[in-house]
């Protein structure tokens, strides 16, 4: 690799880091290019490597520039920071994807790009790089591509034709705050888009259907967004409300959280210190609740104080604290509804007792085995030989569940 282009290679992976919306998670074979080809997103030899905030950071994620014609006060790339400008061309971010590729240094391609000249100039130059990868070069590999605010429709599914996954950020939880934050984009605009994409993925799932299994299809892996959490005054139940909006109008796969850093020559309607990355965390835990645990809404809004989730302890069990009246239950008889409730207890484990009490009446040490977490689970079951006793009214409940203090560096 030349300097020029290791120049801005540093520039430009830098300037894409704030972004928390890459994953490769949903993407298939792609059997319609033939035989032949370069890359593979499901076979052997693929291997994930996530952060342990659960980044994944076996991805080239890059822009294409960090030239924005926008001036989002949150930003790093806006129009009016001043930091190290760079622009690949197609024909290098091609080139690395493929060099990076074959020295199995990742398994696949992130783009996004700042804004330049306008939203459908910048959107074809992402597209190219795509069109390029899989047509010319046969790419297999998996592609996520950031869609440009105010692109046009015809642009969008074009990428979704391209790329396993294609997001658009919908940046902040109310319409107020990205009118404050970034005014050249619409909340309006965003699901707009969202809505068009969530369309054109079903007409593609009820073709596929129609037809073979394994035949290609638009966007296999579904859509994704991103929310800054502390660049405004929201509180968590009005970053969740959103995010369990966004799920049912439009499908999405995942709502990524990214805690607010302060950035240099930060605007004053900006916060002067960090959202806390626990924060993000405890959203990203409230988020699973509702995806896989079965909780509802107002029922996770139930597991915070004030609007805003409790740091010191999972919103699992602050919902447990509060809902003491309906425990402890009986491994062997609650449903599952009601198993996914008590802390400590996954789907997975969840699963394991349900197969497991089919055969014979579970003990505390059959459950023990079933899971690592059978000391939080105590003071919320009963089984054949254990009853929680005194534990169930200890009012320094919350105290002895809590975990030692610590310090979270998701960035280690």
């Amino acid at each position: 690799m030349d300097d020029k282009l290791a120049t801005k290679l540093e520039i430009l992976a830098d300037a894409a880091k704030y972004d928390a919306s890459c994953a490769s998670s949903g993407g298939v074979k792609r059997h319609s290019l033939g035989s032949g080809g370069i890359g593979s997103v499901t076979g052997n030899g693929i291997c994930h490597a996530y952060a342990p905030d659960g980044r994944c950071i076996s991805l080239l994620k890059i822009l294409l520039t960090n030239y924005c014609m926008f001036d989002c006060a949150y930003c790093i790339n806006r129009r009016s920071s001043n930091v190290r400008r760079a622009r690949f061309t197609t024909d290098e971010v091609v080139k690395l994807t493929l060099g990076f590729y074959k020295r199995n240094y990742i398994e696949g391609l992130f783009l996004s790009s700042g804004i330049i000249r306008d939203p459908d100039y910048t959107m074809e130059q992402v597209i190219a790089v795509a069109r390029s990868l899989r047509e010319e070069h046969l790419f297999r590999g998996y592609i996520h591509l950031k869609t440009i605010p105010d692109a046009s429709q015809d642009l969008i599914a074009e990428a979704g034709r391209y790329a396993d996954r294609l997001s658009i950020n919908i940046e902040l939880p109310s319409e107020d705050s990205l009118t404050r934050l970034a005014p050249e984009k619409s909340t309006a605009g965003i699901r707009q888009t969202m809505g068009a994409l969530r369309l054109r993925i079903d007409e593609s799932r009820e073709d596929k259907a129609k037809k073979r299994r394994n035949s290609g299809g638009f966007m296999t892996a579904g859509q994704s967004t991103q929310m800054i959490v502390g660049a405004d005054t929201a509180r968590d139940t009005d970053i969740l409300a959103t995010s369990a909006s966004l799920y049912g109008s439009y499908k999405l796969k995942r709502v990524y959280y990214s805690a607010f850093s302060p950035i240099p020559d930060a605007s004053p309607r900006l916060p002067l210190t960090p959202a806390p990355m626990m924060r993000e965390h405890r959203l990203y835990q409230a988020d699973w609740m509702m995806r896989f645990y079965g909780f509802s809404l107002p029922e996770v809004q139930m597991a915070t104080l004030g609007g805003m989730l409790d740091l010191a302890i999972d919103p699992k069990l602050s919902w447990a604290l509060v809902n003491r009246d309906i425990f402890p239950l009986d491994i062997n008889t609650a449903s599952r509804e009601l198993l996914l409730r008590i802390p400590g207890l996954g789907p997975r484990v969840v699963d394991r007792i349900l197969s497991s009490r089919r055969w014979r009446r579970l003990r505390l040490d059959d459950v023990a085995r079933l899971s690592r977490s059978i000391a939080r689970m105590r003071p919320f079951i009963l089984t054949d030989d254990w009853r929680p006793g005194a534990l169930t009214d200890d009012g320094r409940l919350r105290e002895k569940l809590s975990p030692a203090p610590r310090q979270l560096d998701l960035f280690a």
